[in-house]
């Protein structure tokens, strides 16, 4: 019998929201699970340290936990080097600690006042004092897939038509419409996040977890066992069926 293989949408600092996630997680599969994390554990919401600080603490503990890169691990990992690399991928108008984007909120998990007037020199410098080196250290070491034998998991999606094993680190990270409007088969259904939904949706080629968390709405936890897929709630598991 195939295990089953959970995986958690896009975190966005809710600490509490992740809390709630992995309970329902144990109480289904126990605390030998194993976990798939889809990426962008910060930003936009209220504790993005104390997500790492949970996830870092689960795997030194020896727990089953697989953690994928999103392209906001990637925006805070990238300010952590010297000299800090802007994403190419961002619009030419933000930057990682734009409101919109949510390193802002980031830096004030970790008590850097964000309210005072600093110069980019003062704040890298305050943040490489700052910020713990396990949590750069982490955001380093974070994979780009993961796959089951039915199931690919990545932080944005794949390109379409391109072998699962040459896939761009960009599109891993940021793709969105070339992925979304291809209906096609895959070569094994993609679990992704990235981009928010009102709830968790299976496209037959698809599976989409965010369902924004990082504006508030709740976390989806999800489990996937051969060939089928279920969303955790308070009451258990709930099918996940391709939608038609």
């Amino acid at each position: 019998m195939t295990e089953p293989i959970y995986a958690i949408g896009d975190i966005h600092g809710q600490a509490g929201m992740l809390d709630v996630a992995l309970d329902r997680i144990e109480r289904d599969g126990g605390s030998d699970a194993t976990v798939v994390f889809l990426g962008d554990y910060t930003d936009r919401g209220p504790d993005s340290k104390g997500v790492l600080d949970r996830l870092i603490a689960g795997r030194d503990a020896g727990r089953n936990w697989v953690f994928l890169k999103g392209n906001h691990d990637r925006m805070f990992e990238w300010y952590m080097e010297t000299p800090s690399k802007v994403d190419p991928y961002m619009m030419i108008n933000l930057y990682w600690l734009h409101e919109r984007l949510g390193g802002d909120t980031t830096f004030e998990s970790y008590g850097i006042d964000m309210s005072q007037k600093w110069r980019h020199f003062q704040l890298h410098e305050l943040a490489l004092e700052t910020i713990p080196s396990s949590h750069v250290e982490f955001l380093k070491s974070l994979e780009l897939t993961f796959e089951s034998d039915h199931f690919f998991f990545c932080h944005a999606g794949i390109r379409p038509q391109v072998p699962l094993d040459r896939q761009d680190e960009e599109d891993l990270l940021w793709i969105r419409n070339e992925f979304h409007n291809f209906h096609l088969p895959h070569p094994k259904i993609v679990v992704h996040g990235h981009t928010p939904v009102d709830q968790a949706e299976h496209y037959g080629n698809r599976v989409n977890l965010d369902t924004g968390a990082g504006y508030g709405k709740p976390l989806t936890a999800a489990v996937f066992e051969g060939a089928r897929c279920w969303v955790l709630n308070s009451e258990g598991r709930m099918p996940l069926n391709p939608a038609g």
